[in-house]
């Protein structure tokens, strides 16, 4: 029995040096216990999914869920209490303790832990409860998470790409542990929502924008990248922050920030092919345009600010009709903005009232107005005006304000997406719906701060005439004994289907007609019943069904203009989005 207590030299284990092990005689085979500080170490990993590994794998681990045979055979008895739960009971024991958080941020960390521990648990809760907890991992709560991002910073969610990574961009998308990706959103952090520049903090957006890629869309989170590109901030409290986690400089802009995005979408296609779909998002106006043209013919590249608001806008305005009658051509429009999104919504209303009309695109623009911060953009303001506000200027008076420029032009539609709150007035609202039955009012800014009215306020300054949607969301409101629902403007209808779309047909560019095929899915799916009740978009819980169809749509046209690549075409693309969806349920281990 001696030879139980030898070393293969022959010495007992009783005679090791004690520094040199660990307390019960576990030898410290790595040296860390014994290194100084100022010792170099390797950071070593054990792969083998079992064990504490297994329970540490946010992709694998079931937590009380894991089966007695499975606990075995994965040497987890004694790792977990004798309890096994159903993911269900899981779910429903989280959602008590997400309910029980007065404040939405402590409900998104809570449910950024869970993710962070156990992946399919989290999107479980999130496929099931899309209605109660959309407005905690996307707008409006993600924008306080953004501004305090590096306060409550836990673990790397994405890949973060600053200019120290410049000529070693393809390096780091290599340290990514995913191979197979199929999705990314990327920002610069620039312009979040209607919260200014938060440089590096901005990577909130990309985390939560992907997080509803798998759960309304039913993209694989392993296919999903989120990346910052940090090129500095000019926020100063930010820069000031002692807990600021991105580069502390003034932000670079010109050449130098063109060649290092130049460089990133380069690497993309080099690291993971011609059909990787490369979301922009929250870009600066000046740079989301530029970056758009370049890439759009040579990428699979679309901006959500400028092409996914304009699709979801699109819809309600489509499915507006069936309150308010006609076509859209019928309608005159107003923005109160005109940066991304306002331009890009603009702009596909007239491409879709074009193909209606049969008219061209210069015509049909010809039916929609602009106001910006100087004022209605008009033909004598031409040389001063931004090369994406130019298309818009038309033969009128200037009008400096937004309410001069509602009596002048009489719109039918009145469009928000100026970033500002509070802009859309008693007086703005009243006048504008002296000129109408049924006035159509979207308030698209966000978050639930910036949005330019709140819905009690426009249904209340319009006797409850108004037909209204928000960017985020509002409560039911009450006038005159009527209750209305107000619909959500929201991207999240539009982006996860039309990812899905791309992804599931192998399509290698976006085409504006995908955008219209993306919009026209989305107000079929509006029935008279949502109408009946206000509502000019679907309710949430059906939204992988919406998805589903949507993501048919944009396939079916990308089939029908060439793109697509995977071959023979789906008999029904439908059912065929519906069997590529990601579940969320627990998978049985061998």
């Amino acid at each position: 029995m001696d030879s139980q207590f030898k070393e293969m030299n022959g010495g007992s284990v009783m005679d090791l040096d004690p520094k040199a092990s660990v307390g019960g005689g576990v030898q410290d085979v790595y040296g860390e216990d014994s290194a100084t500080e100022d010792l170099i170490i390797t950071p070593w990993s054990v792969t083998v999914a079992s064990g504490l590994a297994l329970l540490r794998d946010p992709h694998y681990n079931k937590g009380l869920a894991f089966t007695q045979i499975e606990r075995d055979t994965h040497y987890l008895r004694g790792l977990l209490p004798p309890v096994i739960l159903t993911q269900e009971l899981q779910e429903k024991k989280l959602m008590n303790t997400i309910r029980e958080y007065q404040a939405p941020l402590q409900k998104y960390m809570a449910l950024m832990d869970l993710e962070e521990r156990n992946e399919r648990l989290f999107y479980k809760l999130l496929v099931d409860n899309v209605e109660e907890l959309l407005p905690i991992v996307y707008t409006p709560t993600v924008g306080e998470a953004c501004q305090k991002y590096g306060t409550i910073f836990r673990r790397p969610q994405g890949l973060y790409i600053s200019l120290k990574e410049k000529g070693k961009v393809l390096e780091v998308l290599r340290n990514w542990s995913e191979k197979n990706i199929q999705v990314i959103v990327v920002t610069d952090g620039e312009r979040i929502l209607g919260l200014g520049d938060l440089g590096c903090q901005g990577m909130g957006i990309p985390v939560g924008k992907l997080s509803l890629y798998t759960a309304l869309g039913g993209v694989r989170p392993s296919a999903c990248l989120p990346i910052t590109i940090d090129v500095g901030t000019n926020n100063e409290k930010l820069l000031n922050d002692e807990f600021y986690i991105g580069l502390r400089q003034k932000r670079t802009t010109g050449q130098e920030y063109y060649d290092l995005l130049h460089e990133f979408m380069t690497a993309v296609k080099q690291n993971y092919g011609e059909k990787v779909l490369v979301q922009f998002e929250d870009f600066a106006n000046h740079n989301a345009f530029e970056l758009l043209a370049r890439y759009r013919t040579t990428h699979l590249v679309f901006n959500d600010d400028i092409q996914g608001t304009a699709a979801v806008v699109l819809a309600g305005l489509v499915a507006s009709l069936k309150l308010t009658g006609g076509t859209l051509a019928d309608h005159t429009f107003l923005f109160l903005g005109a940066g991304e999104a306002g331009t890009g919504i603009a702009e596909l209303i007239a491409l879709e009232m074009s193909k209606q009309s049969n008219k061209s695109r210069e015509e049909t623009r010809e039916k929609i107005w602009l106001v910006d911060s100087k004022g209605l953009i008009v033909k004598s303001r031409i040389e001063s005006l931004q090369h994406f506000k130019k298309p818009w200027a038309h033969e009128h008076e200037p009008c400096n304000s937004l309410l001069d420029a509602v009596k002048a032009i009489k719109p039918t539609v009145l469009i928000g997406t100026s970033g500002v709150g509070k802009t859309f007035t008693k007086e703005i609202i009243e006048t504008f719906c002296s000129y109408n039955e049924k006035p159509v009012i979207l308030a698209l800014s966000n978050p639930t701060s910036q949005s330019e009215c709140t819905a009690e306020e426009a249904y209340t300054w319009s006797q409850g005439r108004a037909i209204f949607a928000s960017g985020s969301p509002f409560d039911p409101v009450t006038v005159h004994g009527k209750t209305f629902t107000p619909g959500q403007s929201n991207n999240a209808y539009i982006f996860p289907g039309f990812g899905l779309g791309v992804v599931m047909s192998g399509t290698i560019r976006v085409h504006d007609d995908m955008m219209l095929a993306a919009a026209e899915a989305l107000a079929n799916q509006v029935t008279q019943e949502h109408i009946e009740k206000g509502l000019l978009y679907p309710p949430y819980r059906s939204i992988r069904k919406i998805s589903a169809q949507i993501a048919a749509n944009v396939a079916a046209k990308a089939y029908e203009l060439g793109l697509a690549t995977l071959l023979p075409r789906p008999a029904n693309l439908v059912a065929f989005a519906e069997s590529c969806m990601y579940s969320p349920g627990y998978r049985s281990f061998r």
